[in-house]
């Protein structure tokens, strides 16, 4: 039965290849579905900085069955109620922004997990197919899906990061990289020593620990993938990659009609 496609994307871990991403922050589920069709691993449906609600959320995640691409769902902070909004429309991932220490960390583990090993409340729905996954089934996929994605994007994680890892149940570890060189005081400035360090320091911890590392990053690649070992990486958003589209198709008719 397919799901979720969460899956596909961890077989494609476990088989050493790297998962590419696409952030999607416009309200037409079609942009979702048009990125499966590009090739893309998985979707990153941004619930934070976006305008999406619940139901596009859930349009957004539909968009994506039947295709070969897994949809991660950010939501807007470390909530139970915000987590609880959008967790029973069965994404692959749950993204939980701006973790800064260990505590966080288990509040979102537990939001995500049904008790004993977590506080989510039960109301099934899409997540067990609308009834025709056996309950037994169920149950033992929601011990692992979705995946708990917890965001690194601020200099107090990166102290508190020994103790985050510590913490059970966390899936995977994504790199905010631009919001973390902010909260150094050094926007952007991915060559400057202390923003190099924490990024090595998050990379190499969390590998060293088995969770799953993944980033958001549209530069400095070749340091993400080959340096620091990335496993699945968001490259581009649904916005950077229609102003891309437009000036290149604007710049080569102009090239070609000579002005």
């Amino acid at each position: 039965m397919r799901y979720n496609n969460l899956e596909k994307f961890l077989d494609s871990i476990e088989k050493g290849k790297l998962c590419v991403g696409c952030c999607i922050t416009f309200t037409d589920p079609a942009v979702t579905e048009i990125a499966a069709e590009a090739g893309f691993d998985f979707c990153w449906i941004d619930g934070e900085h976006g305008i999406l609600d619940r139901q596009t959320a859930m349009l957004h995640i539909m968009a994506l069955k039947g295709t070969n691409c897994a949809p991660f769902f950010r939501v807007p902070a470390c909530n139970h109620t915000e987590i609880k909004k959008v967790i029973d429309l069965a994404p692959a991932g749950i993204i939980v922004p701006m973790i800064m220490d260990e505590k966080d960390a288990q509040y979102a583990v537990d939001a995500c997990r049904y008790p004993l090993q977590g506080n989510r409340g039960c109301g099934m729905r899409r997540g067990n197919c609308y009834g025709t996954m056996p309950l037994d089934e169920y149950w033992k996929r929601s011990h692992t899906d979705p995946l708990v994605i917890l965001q690194i994007e601020h200099i107090e994680a990166v102290r508190n990061l020994d103790k985050i890892l510590a913490v059970p149940g966390i899936s995977s570890l994504l790199i905010g990289p631009y919001d973390l060189s902010c909260s150094m005081g050094h926007p952007g400035e991915w060559d400057n020593p202390e923003v190099a360090e924490a990024l090595d320091t998050i990379c190499s911890k969390t590998r060293a620990a088995g969770i799953l590392l993944g980033a958001y990053a549209e530069a400095d690649l070749d340091k993400y993938l080959n340096t620091r070992k990335i496993q699945y990486i968001a490259c581009i958003n649904d916005t950077g990659a229609l102003m891309s589209g437009y000036k290149a198709k604007i710049a080569e008719v102009r090239q070609t009609a000579g002005n």
